[in-house]
C-alpha cells in the first residue's frame, strides 16, 4: 500500500532533462520572500550610486564599496569561523566575483556618469532575461519558440527606447550598461548555482573577499587621482551600495535563488526596473520621459512571456 509520504516523495517535475522534487511550499514562499528582499535592494542601486558620484569619482566609489563591503563579508566569515570553498568552486565564485563584485558595479557607475537612473533602469530591466538565456544555455534547457521570439520582442523595445533617447545612435553609457547586463547575468547564473551546494550568504562573500586585494589596489590608486568631497548624499549613497546592494542585498539574492531556482527568482526582477524609476522620482526629482515607463512595462510582458512559456 502506498503511504501519503512516498506518494509525496514521487511527486516531481522535469528542470532540463532532469526529475526533481518540488519545494515544500514554505521552502517556495521563503525565498520568494528573500529574492524579493533582494530585488528592492537592488532597486535603490542606482539612485545611491547617483548620490556617490556627488562624492566620489567613479572609480573611487566602485574601488571603495568593494572594499567596504569585503570588509563585511570576511568579518562575517571569520566571525562564523568558515572553511574555505572546496576547490572546485574556486572557479564559479571567480566567475561571480568579476561579474557581481566588480565589473556590473564599475560598467554602471561609468554609465551613470552621463546617464540618468530612470534611462539606466529601463536598459538593465532586461537583466532578468538575460538571465534567464544565461541560466537556460548553463543548465542545458531548451527554451521553446515563444521564449525566444519574446526574448527578441523585449531586446527590441529596450534598443529602441535607448537609440530614440540618445539622438538615432547608442551612446557609451548604452554601451556600458548592455556589457554589464551580460557581465552581471553570468555572474547571477553562477552564484544561483552555486547556492545550491553552499550557503548563499557565503557565495558573495566568498566572491568579495577574492576580490579584496584587487579592490585595495584600486583604491589607492583612485583616491590618489581622484578629488573627494564628503557629503551626506555621498557618505549614504556609499554605505548603501557597499552594505545594501554589495553584500545584503546579494546575501538575501542567493538565497533566495538557491531555495526557488534561478528562473523563477529571476521572474521577481520585473519589478527592479519600476521600483528604480519611482526611486530615481522620489530620491533624486528626476522627470521621467514617456518612454522609459512604457518600455519598461513592455519590457516586462516580454519577460513574462519567456517566464510562462515550455521548457
Amino acid at each position: 500500500m502506498k503511504t501519503e509520504n512516498s506518494a509525496t516523495d514521487r511527486h516531481t517535475i522535469a528542470v532540463s532533462g532532469r526529475r526533481e522534487p518540488l519545494a515544500p511550499r514554505s521552502v517556495t514562499r521563503s525565498g520568494t520572500a528573500l529574492a524579493a528582499l533582494g530585488v528592492t535592494a537592488f532597486s535603490l542601486t542606482f539612485p545611491a550610486t547617483a548620490w556617490g558620484l556627488e562624492g566620489f569619482g567613479p572609480w573611487s566609489l566602485v574601488s571603495v564599496r568593494s572594499v567596504l563591503a569585503a570588509v563585511i563579508a570576511g568579518a562575517s566569515l571569520l566571525a562564523l569561523r568558515v572553511p574555505l570553498p572546496q576547490r572546485r568552486h574556486w572557479a564559479g565564485l571567480a566567475v561571480v566575483a568579476a561579474g557581481v563584485v566588480l565589473g556590473f558595479p564599475m560598467l554602471t557607475t561609468l554609465a551613470l556618469g552621463t546617464a540618468t537612473t530612470a534611462h539606466s533602469a529601463v536598459v538593465v530591466g532586461l537583466l532578468p532575461l538575460t538571465t534567464a538565456v544565461f541560466s537556460s544555455l548553463r543548465t542545458g534547457a531548451r527554451p521553446s519558440r515563444t521564449f525566444w521570439i519574446a526574448a527578441c520582442a523585449g531586446a527590441a523595445a529596450v534598443i529602441g527606447f535607448t537609440v530614440q533617447q540618445s539622438g538615432g545612435a547608442l551612446s557609451r553609457a548604452d554601451l556600458y550598461l548592455f556589457a554589464a547586463l551580460l557581465i552581471c547575468a553570468a555572474g547571477y547564473t553562477e552564484g544561483g548555482r552555486l547556492a545550491k551546494v553552499m550557503p548563499g550568504w557565503q557565495v558573495i562573500a566568498w566572491a568579495l573577499v577574492l576580490c579584496l586585494p584587487i579592490a585595495v589596489a584600486g583604491t589607492a590608486v583612485a583616491l590618489a587621482y581622484e578629488p573627494v568631497r564628503l557629503t551626506g548624499h555621498a557618505v549614504a549613497g556609499l554605505l548603501w551600495v557597499a552594505a545594501g546592494s554589495q553584500f545584503l542585498g546579494l546575501v538575501v539574492w542567493y538565497k533566495g535563488m538557491g531555495l526557488i531556482g534561478i528562473p523563477k527568482a529571476s521572474q521577481l526582477q520585473l519589478a527592479q526596473p519600476l521600483l528604480t524609476l519611482l526611486w530615481s522620482v522620489f530620491l533624486l526629482g528626476e522627470d521621467l520621459p514617456v518612454a522609459a515607463p512604457l518600455t519598461a512595462l513592455a519590457v516586462l510582458v516580454c519577460i513574462a512571456v519567456t517566464q510562462r512559456s515550455r521548457g
